[in-house]
């Protein structure tokens, strides 16, 4: 069966609190999703601002395979700024539970009724498509429910949706009211779950499984307080895990991971790194069990393979290291030490672990270096030379120079601070030779007193999903912050090297 999906990360995402885009920034991020595959793109409630008409009218106009809808309550006024914004799909709503009419809306029922049918019949009558949502529909009276529904669908709405717009259904319920809407509207039914109580994705598969044929969902799961139904969650599990029947959707798997980190970097807000499909630790292995198996077999401990989605698997080092993850690790970048120096190897990375300190890449190379008596690692990257700039009213600088594989390279810019404006110039140089991202920053202090040293802690990766970790320590957070960078990008370098010395060979 083909599953509908409706994406309204630019509505109900960018309700996120803390979150806000410009016209040319929603129109960005309606692009990737289109690129993604996904049936229908929510824009924007165009009556809320200038600007959101603005947005919305710019991606009506951006030539996009998905339909294009724009938000409307059930008035003239809110229906009229769709029809202004060029769109001829509008998802229109009116709240329907008790708690809603009488301390928000300050309706009957018989007046939200009214309403309901009033806002479809005049959409209609203006040529639009309408999608009709009862507001807050799983804590509505059941009966109440099914004759608003009924109703509507009389008026002439094309869809209705069913939206769980406080996470408050378990599955059973949704599933009873999504074959109530079936029953009694006989149209394409949406199902629109939010995550208060981390139920979004199992309550839209129960509604799905119930007769509905459209799931509302948005990138990393936005939108206001815990969010909504995860879009690269929703499409991941109708595709692999077991049902009695097969779905089907236009996503693009392949991109989820892409489209993720798009829409992460420029709404500000940052996945965490254990969540499902998408987070940085969805495809990361420490444990020497798991990593033993992974390695044997991946479906030992990964449900689908990383590549589905877009990533590549990785490995940390650690107290719960084995031997089999520390080896392949090390001969990522081509270290091989014998049986002796792998177990003194393994001792010193768990002695650190039982520390309550991780172990970057490079320090592992460093101790695997140092055990086996060797005199570092190659490095292809060198860093001859680098200043800042910094101070009120201007806006901080950096210059650098770095030499790779004997050549030298210039690069200046700007940043939001000195650690910023270095490492952006860093990325300058670098994003023409091998696309090195700066994926995570982390700084923190290990003594006190004016002259403290910092710790640095980046994790870099490249266009080939290539992932390394690195650390530094140091008095100068700036210069800190530059050698871990630069110790980052020698080691993802020398991992891309290895790979297409071995794929050559």
């Amino acid at each position: 069966m083909r599953v509908r999906i409706f994406d309204t990360t630019l509505r109900d995402g960018e309700q996120t609190p803390g979150v806000a885009l410009s016209p040319e920034q929603k129109l960005l991020i309606a692009k990737k999703l289109d690129a993604l595959g996904v049936d229908a793109i929510e824009a924007g409630f165009p009556i809320v601002s200038d600007g959101e008409r603005q947005a919305v009218k710019l991606i009506a106009h951006a030539n996009l395979n998905a339909e294009i809808c724009g938000l409307a309550r059930t008035s003239k006024k809110d229906i009229d700024a769709i029809i202004d914004s060029d769109l001829s799909y509008v998802h229109t709503f009116i709240a329907t539970s008790d708690i809603h009419l009488q301390y928000k809306l300050k309706l009957s029922r018989e007046q939200a009724l009214e309403k309901a049918i009033e806002s479809v019949e005049y959409a209609k009558s203006h040529g639009l498509q309408v999608e009709f949502s009862a507001e807050d529909a799983t804590r509505t009276d059941r009966e109440f429910l099914k004759k608003v529904y009924a109703a509507v669908a009389k008026a002439g709405t094309d869809r209705v949706n069913i939206p769980d717009t406080v996470g408050y259904s378990t599955p059973q319920y949704f599933a009873e009211i999504t074959k109530d809407t079936v029953e009694v509207t006989k149209l394409p039914v949406s199902v629109h779950c939010h995550n208060d109580f981390g139920l979004a994705v199992a309550n839209s598969i129960a509604g799905l499984q119930a007769g509905a044929e459209c799931a509302h969902v948005t990138i990393n799961g936005l939108g206001e307080r815990a969010g909504n139904a995860s879009l690269e969650e929703l499409v991941m599990a109708l595709q692999c895990l077991q049902f009695d029947k097969k779905w089907e959707t236009n996503i693009n798997t392949k991109l989820l991971y892409d489209t993720s980190r798009f829409v992460s970097n420029l709404v500000g807000i940052a996945v965490q790194p254990n969540k499902a499909i998408v987070g940085e630790n969805a495809f990361g292995h420490e444990s020497g069990i798991h990593t033993h198996g992974i390695l044997n077999n991946p479906l030992t401990y990964e449900p689908i393979s990383p590549e589905l989605v877009g990533r590549t698997r990785w490995f940390q080092v650690g107290k719960h290291a084995g031997v089999h993850g520390m080896l392949a690790m090390l001969e990522d970048y081509g270290v091989k030490p014998n049986e002796e120096q792998t177990h003194q190897i393994l001792d010193r990375v768990k002695a650190i672990g039982d520390q309550g300190k991780h172990v970057t890449d490079v320090e592992l190379l460093s101790i695997a270096s140092e055990i086996m008596g060797e005199r570092g690692i190659k490095r292809i990257v060198q860093l001859t030379g680098f200043s800042v700039s910094t101070g009120i009213g201007t806006m901080p600088y950096a210059f650098v120079k770095i030499n790779i594989d004997g050549k030298d390279y210039f690069a200046t810019d700007y940043g939001v601070g000195p650690v910023d404006a270095a490492l952006n110039a860093i990325q300058k140089i670098t994003g023409k030779i091998s696309e090195v991202r700066v994926k995570e920053y982390r700084l923190d202090s290990i003594s006190g007193g004016s002259d403290a040293l910092c710790e640095v802690t980046i994790k870099l990766e490249d266009a080939y999903g290539n992932k390394v970790s690195s650390k530094s320590i140091g008095e100068d957070i700036v210069t800190t912050s530059v050698q871990a960078m630069i110790d980052g990008i020698n080691r993802v370098m020398l991992k891309k090297s290895l790979k297409e010395s071995k794929v050559g060979s």
